[in-house]
This record gives C-alpha cells, sequence and structure tokens, in this order.
C-alpha cells in the first residue's frame, strides 16, 4: 500500500509488473466459481498473496499454477466448443476469447522470467 503512496515511479513500475499475475487468477477464480468448483477458487484467490514472499521457490510455485491454469484454460475452451458445436451454437468466438486468455495467463507466468523479476526473487 505505502508503494501507492511513493513518488518514486520505479515502485510503481514493480507494481505494475504483478497486474498480469493477479489478474490471471482473479480470471481462475472467477472461472472455477462459475463450475463450482469453491477450493480452487479459494486457492486461485489466495495466491496471489504468495508474491510478497520474496523467494526462488515462490516465483516457481506461481509459474507453474499459472501454466497449470492456462492448461485449464484450453482444457474448458475444448470443452465449451463441444457443447456448443452439439447444440448448433456458434462456437469460434469462444475459442478465440478462451485462446486469447490462455495465452495471457501462459504470458503472465513468462514474467517472472524477465531480469527484474528474477532480481526480485532472488535467481540467478
Amino acid at each position: 500500500m505505502l508503494l501507492f503512496l511513493s513518488e518514486n515511479s520505479t515502485d510503481k513500475m514493480k507494481i505494475l509488473r504483478y497486474i498480469p499475475v493477479v489478474f490471471s487468477f482473479l480470471l481462475l477464480a472467477a472461472h472455477f466459481s462459475r463450475i463450482d468448483i469453491s477450493f480452487l477458487t479459494i486457492v486461485s484467490l489466495l495466491l496471489p498473496f504468495l508474491l510478497f514472499i520474496k523467494r526462488k521457490i515462490i516465483a516457481r510455485i506461481i509459474q507453474t499454477v499459472l501454466i497449470l491454469g492456462a492448461g485449464e484454460w484450453i482444457r474448458a475452451m475444448f470443452n465449451y466448443i463441444e457443447i456448443r458445436k452439439e447444440t448448433g451454437e456458434d462456437w469460434m468466438r469462444l475459442a478465440v476469447i478462451l485462446s486469447c486468455v490462455s495465452i495471457f495467463t501462459l504470458l503472465s507466468a513468462i514474467i517472472f522470467q524477465t531480469k527484474a523479476m528474477k532480481k526480485i526473487y532472488k535467481q540467478k
């Protein structure tokens, strides 16, 4: 919270790095909530709090979960496409949207490979 009050622009840039990661977890929480998997909804909402722990293992855990999350979006996409095909509904827009969400989630995991994030999470 204090970083928002700071006038230092580098502090604000540090916060901006986390936005895609947190947003990806919020999207996953909404997805799991929609399909009524409460445990994974709660996990998706709590995982961003691990970002306050600046350890290499935390970065790897977050990356792994985001990669699994991207896989979940792809799995859901194929499932929803099949349902749409069975009902005769258009499925192309659904495929585009969920593909973009999956790619966004995957790119959120790659953020931890940047030089700045490696420094923050004490990676070499």
